[in-house]
């Protein structure tokens, strides 16, 4: 609500015709909370995940028929499949790491290879496959056995960690306006997009935000590759927003390029 008020204080109390972007958009907070009170939502982020997560809660405006069923049929199908999540991030494989218990990371497989295989057929749209894997990764996010992001996991299974997967409905709002959802590097995404308010709330300190989610990125994108170390690193993409050397032209060169009236900026 504070960036509400501030943004209203310069722009105008009704904002109601404005084009909104939220260039670092992160799980969506943001873009959710402006949604329904402005002409359109622009969200973008280089992560993977959050763009699952905002093509779900921003991308998604329309309602989807018989999406609850597909939540119940997931919820319902036998969890049998020891699949990429088990085998490398669960302790009964031999993995050595335990970022879930046993029995959520065949549930996380199997319905994740579910989803997947309802896309390739062609039998869900995209509107409800984005729907669906939001769903799975905040449902999965709650069950693991970290103490908040993925760099490290607990030795041993924490209490909310044993409890058993299920998947609950990532339930966005519902309204008559388009809105935009990008997974792009912002510097060159800013070139191509246009509006009137620009919110930035980039990185400001030296954690890299796909190390420390990596493990949602690859719920996501659910693509085998080699786990690195004893966290089960991907390749991520490093910010420039994130180091000491780069983060001046980084950011010179977002503002010089901006096609908005107005910027805001949250920065430590």
């Amino acid at each position: 609500p504070f960036l509400s008020q501030t943004i209203k204080e310069v722009v105008g109390e009704d904002l109601s015709n404005i084009i909104f972007c939220d260039l670092f958009a992160g799980t969506g907070i943001v873009g959710r909370y402006f949604k329904p009170i402005v002409k359109k939502v622009i969200a973008y982020d280089i992560e993977y995940y959050s763009y699952v997560l905002n093509r779900n809660y921003i991308g998604n405006h329309k309602e989807i028929e018989g999406k609850e069923s597909y939540i119940e049929t997931l919820n319902s199908i036998p969890k049998t499949e020891k699949g990429f999540i088990f085998n490398n991030y669960c302790q009964g494989s031999g993995s050595g790491r335990q970022y879930f218990s046993d029995e959520n990371g065949i549930i996380i497989d199997t319905v994740r290879s579910k989803i997947k295989d309802w896309h390739n057929a062609k039998e869900i749209s995209d509107n409800l496959y984005y729907f669906l894997l939001c769903s799975l990764l905040e449902s999965a996010d709650k069950l693991a056995n970290t103490t908040s992001v993925y760099g490290a996991f607990l030795k041993h299974l924490k209490k909310t960690a044993q409890k058993s997967l299920q998947i609950e409905p990532a339930n966005y709002v519902i309204n008559s306006n388009e809105h935009e959802v990008f997974c792009e590097d912002a510097n060159a995404l800013i070139k191509k997009i246009s509006g009137d308010v620009l919110y930035l709330d980039p990185p400001y300190n030296s954690r890299q935000y796909g190390a420390n989610y990596h493990l949602l990125n690859t719920i996501a994108e659910y693509e085998p590759f080699i786990p690195k170390g004893k966290t089960g690193l991907r390749e991520y993409t490093r910010s420039l927003f994130c180091g000491k050397n780069t983060v001046r032209e980084a950011f010179e060169s977002l503002i010089k390029e901006a096609n908005f009236k107005y910027v805001f900026l949250s920065y430590n």
